[in-house]
């Protein structure tokens, strides 16, 4: 029979690396894969809104061309709470706040550096986003959930599970940072 002691969180100085989170290297490699995938999907709405490639952004609309990154979503909110987030975010603060977040929460993922940070901004912007537009309110496919949800839930997993330290920059991160909120 063999006993193993708890570390109380925050309190070791040994950094903890994502082998003694995740065991096995599928997992691993299958959890980078999620992290870089929905890095991706940031990167790819702040370079869009940036330059208005035709995508979701038309070129006249792209930021560099006086374009509001965020007015556009929040303009179109029709949730309850949609006045107010519209009030808040519609002006030029908001734009930048917006594009600050797409880009950081995009390259922390991506690169695999920062996730708790990530994590906790990129849930608190889908959150802001389903509830400008909640489903029951407005109908939709499902009367809960939205994708907002799901994106939620990768950055959350890829933080927890410390999905940077594979394919990413995340160990040698963690070995400058150790497990501060910085990981």
């Amino acid at each position: 029979m063999s006993t193993t002691t708890a570390r109380p969180t925050g309190t070791s100085t040994t950094t903890v690396f994502q082998e003694e989170v995740v065991t096995r290297p599928a997992a691993r490699y299958a959890l980078a894969f999620g992290r870089i995938v929905i890095g991706w999907i940031f990167l790819w709405a702040f370079v869009d809104k940036l330059f208005g490639l035709g995508y979701a952004t038309p070129a006249e609309r792209a930021w560099i061309n006086g374009g509001t990154p965020a007015q556009g979503y929040i303009g179109g909110a029709e949730g309850p709470f949609a006045g107010f987030f519209q009030s808040v975010f519609q002006n030029p603060f908001g734009d930048i706040l917006f594009m600050v977040g797409l880009l950081g929460i995009g390259l922390a993922m991506t690169l695999g550096i920062g996730l708790k940070v990530a994590a906790v901004s990129g849930t608190l912007l889908m959150v802001f986003m389903w509830m400008t537009q909640i489903p029951w309110v407005i109908g939709g496919n499902n009367p809960v959930t939205t994708s907002h949800w799901v994106e939620a839930a990768l950055l959350i997993i890829a933080a927890t599970t410390l999905a940077g330290d594979t394919a990413g920059l995340g160990r040698p991160w963690g070995r400058i940072v150790g497990n501060s909120w910085l990981r």
